[in-house]
């Protein structure tokens, strides 16, 4: 403005420059003013900023509250907050309220319980939708055969085999097994089976039937205080394992055969279905091992174990006391004190927190797998009709793998053989030798036989 007053003539445009040196003046000032209200405003969104960023802060750290209760060891807050949080979920660093449990040395029962709670009413959240599921699928019996194997030698010598069968009639189904369980190269061997009721009650919908010792138990609708306490002495005296198959670059290739002219390859499984093969690339079973909550005595037992089950052993684990009891052991030697605050922790970038209790010993490894799955489109059930059948069988672990692999986005048809990894060092090859959809299926095979005794002590 001072520029442009100035080339403004003096004498009869001395009133003009005046005119427009007031002008310039006042357009300075209001520009000033301008310029103070941008400022402020500026200054205003800042403090808000600053604000918001500070309620953002503190949200960020009361987001997690199961975690700062167990960290700081709070436990009349954390009987309240089981009620309504979520027991398995993770914080920024991928811990969920048990691992710090462990971590720190804190009381860990209370977190296993609640977590098996939240469990079944997530299950008892899905029961009506699976019981009217069954009920629209027609009434089978099914066989699956079982053939565990290993790349490890002397060890696919020992390893189990099976054939499942499975009735299902209305919403009921049937499971006859002589493998009760298999998980962390421990397996238990019988005559069993296995009654789901979907119109019974949540406790009474679950019974197993002993056909060798003649007596049946109603699977308890909660665990019981000495359960808890098994699964407390497991989590203290083995390794913390975490084994997830990543299928992030997973894919289906048609398997083929010939070396000069290649061609797909098919495959007649169990003498009735026409299949295709596939191999399936980008398996990764990545294993994250933990284990400096073992003392040089666990370690020494665990050692035994695994040299008990290559040698063709039971591989039982756990102490008996002189009097025959089950030796439990009150508690893991306490860590050292912590001197990581929960600000420190949870303010750390994600992965990075500061050591917490014992120093870190730490493995983490992955293996590459090519699995293998025939798929047919003359078997008679689907895949979703499938899921709803393991949905009820979910809790046998090794059932629990084959649900989770039959949820990837498989090609078309149904997968009547499928070869896959369950354990780091263990496969199974599953097939599906068996399915017949009936109309004449007894219904006293859902019945527990008069001459069956409850025995609620196995």
């Amino acid at each position: 403005f001072d520029i442009w007053s100035k080339q403004i003539p003096k004498g009869e445009n001395a009133v003009r420059g005046g005119r427009w040196h007031s002008v310039g003046q006042q357009r300075k000032k209001s520009r000033k003013n301008r310029l103070l209200r941008v400022a402020n405003s500026a200054c205003g969104s800042v403090k808000c900023f600053l604000s918001i960023a500070a309620q953002v802060g503190e949200i960020m750290t009361d987001s997690f509250p199961l975690h700062e209760c167990v960290f700081n060891g709070d436990t009349r807050k954390l009987s309240l907050l089981l009620r309504t949080h979520e027991i398995a979920e993770k914080d920024k660093h991928g811990n969920t309220p048990l691992h710090l449990a462990v971590m720190l040395g804190k009381k860990v029962s209370s977190l296993l319980r609640k977590l098996k709670q939240q469990a079944r009413e997530q299950m008892e959240q899905r029961r009506p939708n699976l019981v009217k599921a069954l009920k629209q699928m027609g009434d089978f019996y099914m066989e699956l055969k079982w053939d565990f194997h290993s790349w490890v030698p002397l060890i696919s010598r020992i390893l189990p085999s099976d054939v499942c069968k499975i009735h299902k009639s209305g919403c009921s189904i049937r499971l006859d097994t002589t493998l009760v369980d298999f998980s962390d190269m421990r397996w238990e061997r019988g005559d069993i089976s296995f009654i789901f009721k979907g119109d019974n009650p949540p406790k009474d919908s679950l019974t197993a039937l002993d056909n060798e010792c003649r007596c049946y138990q109603h699977v308890r609708h909660e665990e019981t205080e000495m359960e808890i306490e098994d699964e407390v002495d497991i989590l203290m005296s083995s390794d913390i394992l975490a084994a997830q198959m990543s299928t992030k670059g997973i894919s289906f290739t048609k398997a083929q055969s010939g070396w000069i002219f290649r061609e797909d390859r098919r495959e007649t499984v169990a003498g009735q279905y026409d299949s295709d093969l596939y191999t399936i690339n980008g398996l990764t079973l990545e294993q994250r091992k933990r284990r400096e909550h073992l003392s040089r005595d666990d370690l020494q037992k665990n050692k035994a174990l695994m040299e008990s089950l290559t040698k063709g052993g039971q591989g039982q684990q756990g102490g008996i006391d002189q009097n025959g009891e089950i030796y439990r052991r009150e508690s893991l030697q306490p860590p050292p004190n912590c001197e990581v605050t929960w600000q420190d922790y949870v303010s750390a970038e994600p992965g990075q927190y500061p050591n917490l209790g014992r120093e870190l010993v730490y493995k983490e490894s992955s293996k590459n797998f090519k699995a293998t799955v025939a798929m047919s489109k003359d078997f008679p059930l689907s895949v979703d009709m499938l899921l709803n059948v393991l949905e009820v069988i979910a809790p046998f672990k090794h059932f629990s793998k084959l649900r989770e692999f039959v949820t990837l986005k498989l090609p078309s048809g149904f997968p009547v053989k499928i070869d896959i990894p369950i354990l780091p060092t263990v496969s199974a090859k599953i097939t599906f030798q068996k399915f017949e959809f009936r109309d004449d299926i007894s219904p006293d095979l859902f019945v527990i036989p008069e001459d069956y005794k409850e025995d609620t002590m196995r």
